[in-house]
């Protein structure tokens, strides 16, 4: 089966720093692929490569089969590839459903029709449709995290790129977002992405883990063999903390 995503060999410098260094990684449509590493690691950089956000030094990407280095973000969400960030970035001023709905606004979902209709679907998806007519920065920080889910699915992406969905989450609000993440992949089909260092529920969504440190692949693998890999306990666990339970 051919890649839905292909990085091939991906490098980004800020002055003298290498922050991302020959990357060269493959996606399968339906995976759940997630990416561990220390902080510094490059991960959130390689999101920005792989969206648009930078431009690589070096490298390409390719996905379902076209070229997006070079594309502007709009361009590669239309394509669908969508993601969100590791801070939430709701448009002040506007209602939860407004939002939603400028997600409806692209080209690859417009000539659809029923903007306002399919927003609220994606709403009662994520569990917000009571919130509907309130104003984006007034959620609690735990549906600002669903409604930047909501957004990136606005835009019908066949690939979800999620950039710590967890971050500044407890216990009571990270198990239902893992339960929503789940059904987004079982019952709409999504390839997803996750950079997480909530190492216990990561662990649980992903399938296969790429593992970074200074901006390169230090290994890949299943879960299970990437906590005993000896590069990523040094990397990343430090060699004395339990994998399922470091945070």
């Amino acid at each position: 089966m051919s890649a839905l995503l292909r990085a091939d060999g991906l490098g980004k410098r800020f002055g003298g720093l290498r922050a991302v260094k020959q990357v060269s990684f493959e996606l399968a449509a339906g995976e759940i692929t997630g990416i561990l590493g220390p902080n510094g690691a490059g991960k959130t950089t390689l999101f920005n490569l792989l969206t648009g956000f930078m431009a690589p030094d070096e490298g390409r990407v390719e996905f379902a089969g076209k070229v997006l280095t070079g594309l502007a973000p709009q361009r590669v969400v239309n394509l669908g590839l969508a993601r969100t960030f590791q801070l939430c970035r709701p448009f002040v001023g506007m209602s939860v459903l407004e939002n939603v709905m400028v997600g409806c606004l692209c080209p690859r979902v417009r000539a659809d029709g029923g903007g306002a209709a399919r927003a609220m679907e994606l709403l009662r998806m994520v569990g917000l449709e009571r919130k509907a007519q309130t104003p984006a920065q007034l959620l609690p920080y735990g549906d600002q995290r669903r409604l930047e889910i909501a957004r990136a699915l606005a835009t019908r992406p066949r690939l979800l790129l999620l950039d710590e969905p967890f971050a500044g989450l407890g216990k009571a609000e990270i198990d239902p977002l893992s339960d929503l993440i789940r059904r987004l992949h079982a019952q709409e089909g999504l390839t997803l992405l996750i950079i997480e260092h909530k190492l216990r529920e990561f662990m649980k969504l992903v399938t296969r883990v790429i593992a970074m440190d200074f901006g390169e692949v230090i290994a890949e693998g299943d879960p299970e063999g990437i906590v005993q890999d000896p590069r990523v306990i040094r990397a990343y666990i430090g060699g004395t903390e339990d994998a399922h339970g470091a945070a």
